[in-house]
């Protein structure tokens, strides 16, 4: 019986022995291999030193350069309208006409006794030349025949006013009335605007008017547009508005398309005529934290062995303006340094990365959004 325990105990200690050599090696193997993380894939961007022109921002509000609304100079009944609403119109051309019946018939009765007035005046001139006539009936029958000639002026002027005329090249809006329609003295008839160039008015604060100068160049975005217009400021008003500290500017655009319409809210920059060289880096390079918004520089570091390898230095930064996909650097990095521009949150400071630039993030100072 002791002689059988022995022989099993034996053998127990004997497969003992075997697992734990073979799971020695097991470990010694392990221990042998290489337990770095992998290289992460990021794409990189290089910082460059560009030369931006800083920029005046405002909200404005577009105004035609000539603009009224045509109203009736007279009282009467519309007998034409010669335009159609939206039409273009030439300074001088016929708009609304409002009937003048009785006043071309009393034009007519007035032209006549104007007519027998001006030969009374031709035989009186005659008479007087022979000294056939009294100078007092000379100086009536002459104040008679010029009595005459202001009464048919007259009546012609009111009938002037009735043929509503556009004071200058433009184009009509929609007409407020209707043939057949009385309409009172002063009565709206239909707006005619100028829409070409174009007034931009906007306000400024007292603080930036000596940044400000005439015909620095402006940008203007209106939401009907996935584009900018191009303008000059042509005006500064002379004084501060006491209530705002805000000071009136005006600027012109051309608008040969009439595109743009007075009324309309547009977004302004001035470019103000000083540059700033700025180190810049796409939007997506930054990692925005609480404690500081910072960076991953690509260079080439050492592990704790020495062995060289291709990682990332998180560089806090300080940042400036903003233009489209790209952000100005004010301090932290250098030109021609590679930052990582996708893939950054995946980062830690000293990590491996791996260069994989075939898919790169937007970086235009002025994107527009795409077409759907």
């Amino acid at each position: 019986m002791l002689k059988k325990f022995a022989i099993a105990l034996a053998g127990f200690i004997a497969v003992v022995v075997i697992l734990g050599a073979v799971k020695a090696a097991q470990i010694k193997e392990m221990s042998s291999m290489d337990h770095s993380m992998p290289p992460l894939s990021v794409a990189t961007s290089e910082v460059q030193a560009v030369n931006w022109r800083p920029t005046l921002k405002a909200i404005g509000t577009l105004a035609s350069v000539e603009g009224v609304t045509i109203a009736a100079d007279a009282d009467g009944t519309i007998t034409r309208i010669a335009v159609e609403s939206g039409a273009p119109v030439r300074a001088g051309d016929l708009l609304v006409a409002i009937d003048t019946s009785v006043e071309e018939a009393n034009l007519k009765a007035a032209q006549a006794t104007a007519e027998l007035n001006r030969i009374n005046l031709e035989r009186a001139k005659d008479l007087w030349a022979r000294q056939a006539m009294a100078k007092s009936d000379y100086d009536a029958a002459a104040a008679a025949a010029e009595q005459s000639r202001a009464a048919v002026a007259a009546l012609e002027a009111q009938i002037a006013k009735k043929q509503v005329r556009a004071p200058f090249d433009g184009r009509a809006g929609i007409r407020h009335v209707n043939v057949g329609q009385f309409v009172a003295r002063g009565a709206a008839l239909m707006p005619l605007q100028k829409l070409d160039p174009i007034y931009l008015n906007f306000n400024i604060p007292q603080r930036q008017l000596p940044a400000l100068a005439i015909g620095q160049t402006i940008a203007v975005a209106v939401d009907a547009f996935d584009r900018a217009f191009e303008g000059r400021v042509t005006a500064i008003n002379t004084e501060v508005d006491a209530s705002t500290r805000n000071v009136a500017v005006q600027a012109t655009l051309a608008n040969p398309d009439e595109l743009l319409r007075p009324g309309m809210f547009a977004r302004v920059e001035v470019q103000l005529p000083t540059a700033d060289v700025l180190m810049v880096v796409p939007a997506t390079a930054i990692a925005y934290a609480s404690y500081g918004n910072s960076v991953f520089v690509v260079e080439t570091m050492k592990d704790p062995a020495g062995k060289e390898y291709l990682g990332v230095r998180q560089q806090f930064v300080q940042l400036g303006a903003t233009r489209g996909d790209l952000v100005a650097v004010t301090g932290g990095l250098k030109p021609g340094e590679q930052v990582v521009s996708a893939g950054v949150f995946k980062l830690r400071n000293g990590a491996a990365v791996q260069v994989n630039n075939t898919a790169q993030p937007t970086s235009n100072p002025s994107p527009k959004p795409a077409n759907t």
